[in-house]
């Protein structure tokens, strides 16, 4: 066969799916892309958004599908694009998508469904476990030399064993974390206004409808709910105060479910003994945060469900899920508004 002609080439190129994918992503998610024949990948950065993102869609323009890192994506953004089919992301967590604007669209918006889960609920399990165990103030301890001083009463652990559990939220990742927690012979309590009581029964735990009335009982409080209207703010100074005053406070959700003034209150004058958080109320959160300064807060960058293996879960998930939609055979399991497919 003879050379394509510049305007048969051209012809061809149209009739491909454009994808723009984060840079963040696992290889295992771009050589799905990479091997479709119809399908053109273009990384971007993981942090780009607003103008700079707009103007990249616009340039690359018509993009068919988008998997995103920390990047937002509205009504600007699906209007720069000139064509979008699918918005998805590379993790779970979807509050930079604006949900209303891209259903009203009839745009699904995809995540990558269990992929992360086991890792973020190791990461509520390491830290409730450092938080019990002392772990930061330990190794202060003996790297400052003061081996005489870890049997004073600031420094001796706590068990996990037959100590109550109250676990926020009952979704991929709240199970997980209350079967690991099972497996350590905890009582789990769970509040789910959204999942029924017989279901968290079945799983071995108690649900409890009152979360004023259940924080008292807890001795470790893990939040694994989405960031919603609903949700903004729940952990403030009031709900502290029920708390027992030896119980741990973890967060790997989003941030502002906790209220971080009210927080570093609590951690300062004796409500709560210590607190691990992975999410921020603004990130990347500003250095002089004043809970940065305490010794009693443990913290990691929003990175509860990065893992080696996880990235490279979420990869596949999020390509199989934009490819899906293309495909004309979506995985609505996947879907956050899978009403869109009607």
């Amino acid at each position: 066969m003879g050379q394509k002609q510049p305007e048969e080439r051209d012809a061809m190129a149209t009739n491909k799916k454009k994808v723009l994918y984060t840079d963040s992503m696992g290889k295992g998610g771009i050589e799905i892309l990479k091997a479709r024949g119809d399908v053109e990948a273009i990384a971007f950065n993981y942090f780009m958004k607003g103008a700079d993102y707009q103007a990249l869609l616009r340039k690359e323009g018509p993009v068919h599908g988008v998997i995103l890192g920390a990047t937002p994506f509205g009504v600007a953004e699906f209007e720069a694009s000139g064509g979008i089919e699918v918005v998805a992301r590379t993790g779970v967590g979807y509050d930079a998508i604006d949900i209303p604007g891209m259903t009203a669209r009839k745009i699904p918006v995809m995540i990558a469904g269990t992929a992360n889960s086991p890792s973020v609920a190791e990461q509520a399990m390491t830290f409730m476990l450092t938080l019990a165990r002392k772990g930061p103030q330990l190794t202060k301890l003996v790297a400052e030399g003061r081996w005489a001083d870890r049997l004073k009463p600031e420094y001796v652990a706590v068990d996990m064993f037959e100590k109550t559990v109250l676990i926020i939220g009952f979704g991929r990742i709240g199970t997980r974390t209350a079967k690991r927690c099972l497996a350590m012979e905890m009582t789990v309590l769970v509040y789910d206004p959204y999942v029924k009581p017989e279901t968290i029964r079945a799983a071995g735990c108690e649900p409890v409808s009152d979360l004023d009335a259940a924080l008292p009982r807890a001795d470790f409080v893990t939040i694994h709910c989405p960031k919603t209207p609903e949700s903004v703010g729940m952990f403030n100074a009031a709900r502290m105060k029920l708390m027992k005053r030896t119980a741990y406070l973890v967060s790997t959700a989003r941030g502002g479910i906790i209220d971080e003034k009210a927080l570093h209150a609590a951690l300062t004058d004796g409500t709560l003994p210590a607190a691990a958080l992975d999410v921020f109320d603004r990130e990347p959160p500003d250095t002089e945060n004043p809970l940065f300064k305490l010794p009693n807060v443990i913290l990691s960058p929003h990175i509860a469900g990065v893992t080696a293996e996880a990235m490279e879960r979420m990869a596949v998930e999020a390509a199989k899920n934009v490819l899906s939609v293309f495909d004309g055979q979506p995985r609505k399991e996947n879907a956050v508004n899978p009403d869109v497919f009607a």
